[in-house]
């Protein structure tokens, strides 16, 4: 017979939180939208994504 291990309630993965707070930021401005897409630059935006130092970290920013 197995019995379930209690976890303690207060256990966070702040990691995921944050994650959800942002695609949660995401819909919101997707459904604030005229248009069909949002934009990149208006999805760094929402983000709060600088682009300067994204493009010195990864290279070139491709945009789509």
């Amino acid at each position: 017979m197995y019995v379930a291990v209690h976890r303690n309630s207060t256990v966070q993965d702040h990691v995921a939180l944050v994650e959800i707070d942002l695609a949660g930021e995401l819909m919101i401005a997707a459904a604030a939208a005229s248009e069909d897409r949002l934009s990149s630059d208006r999805i760094d935006e929402v983000l709060d994504v600088d682009a300067e130092r994204v493009q010195t970290e990864a290279g070139p920013a491709r945009r789509g």
